[in-house]
């Protein structure tokens, strides 16, 4: 499905997600965590809200822009049934709000604060992620 995708794309993709948290945190000093952003728009005052929107728009803007100038096409939907992906994003959400911060939080502007709790969280997130893939491949047989 990703044969084309060259380790140029992958450093640049990188690259750019490290920008933007650089300039999102040197500009307006907020960390570039999406969940954080994305539930702070049903709770933060209206006043507040302008980057938040602004951030998420960019990243849906640029992600559409990257199939077009790429002319890459974008990945089919999953086809997992309905109620397990609504059951797997309230499991994403509930391991957001107990671990205070998602992959994006603690995986990218975390580490790169050398913050101790973004280091255990992101440590923690891959080894059960790794877990997680080597138990529904090879013991459970599942393809995912």
């Amino acid at each position: 499905m990703f044969e084309s995708v060259s380790y140029i794309h992958v450093l640049g993709g990188g690259a750019l997600i490290g920008l933007s948290a650089l300039v999102l945190f040197s500009g307006i000093g907020r960390i570039a965590g999406i969940c954080g952003i994305a539930f702070s728009l049903l709770a933060a005052p209206v006043s507040t809200q302008v980057w938040r929107l602004m951030f998420l728009a960019g990243l849906l803007i640029g992600t559409f822009l990257y199939h077009q100038i790429s002319g890459q096409a974008f990945p089919p939907a999953p086809d997992t049934k309905l109620p397990l992906l609504i059951i797997g994003g309230l499991l994403v959400g509930f391991g957001t709000a107990m671990g205070n911060g998602c992959t994006s939080g603690h995986g990218i502007c975390g580490l790169s604060r050398f913050s101790p709790r973004s280091i255990t969280a992101t440590l923690t997130f891959m080894v059960f992620a790794i877990l997680s893939m080597f138990v529904f491949r090879h013991i459970l047989d599942w393809s995912i």
